[in-house]
């Protein structure tokens, strides 16, 4: 048994694990957005960004290794993970396994975050006509509704345009 690959299969099973945290954090936030909570938006999104980072550290750590094992065994540089498998028969189950869990992870994670981005772009959509509003009605005098809402004219006016 290589101690490298032995080393690779325990970064890559931190990675998974490291995977599953980023894929409930990243759920955290999405469910924190549905619900408009924004102390605990920014607590998932703090979190995500840890979890983000430590999966780039893992990333490192698992680049370093397959560069070890691919000269330990002189194998291409550019050698993927399944062709490492086919490669070492022996630890082809487990690297393979490690493979498709993070695949699925990866993908889970990025329809999650695909989908916080959609909510993020509705709700950033949101503020900016409210702020638009408030900032027209700040602007302009205005008659004011008897629920304290500004009416603002349908259509700008020649003169409304210029000055």
């Amino acid at each position: 048994m290589s101690p490298t690959i032995a080393e690779l299969e325990k970064a890559l099973a931190a990675q998974v694990a490291e995977h599953r945290v980023l894929f409930a954090s990243v759920t955290r936030h999405l469910d924190a957005m549905r619900l408009f909570d924004l102390n605990a938006i920014n607590s998932a999104a703090d979190a995500v960004e840890q979890s983000r980072a430590r999966v780039v550290g893992l990333e490192s750590r698992r680049r370093g290794l397959m560069a070890q094992v691919t000269r330990t065994h002189k194998l291409p540089d550019t050698i993927t993970l399944s062709e490492l498998a086919d490669a070492v028969p022996a630890h082809r189950v487990t690297l393979l396994k490690l493979r498709e869990q993070l695949r699925g992870l990866t993908a889970e994670i990025s329809a999650k975050s695909g989908v916080s981005n959609r909510v993020a772009a509705s709700m950033m959509g949101h503020l900016n006509t409210v702020v638009r509003l408030i900032a027209g009605a700040v602007r302009q005098a205005a008659v004011y509704s008897k629920q304290g809402v500004p009416t603002v004219a349908a259509r700008v006016g020649v003169m409304e345009a210029i000055g």
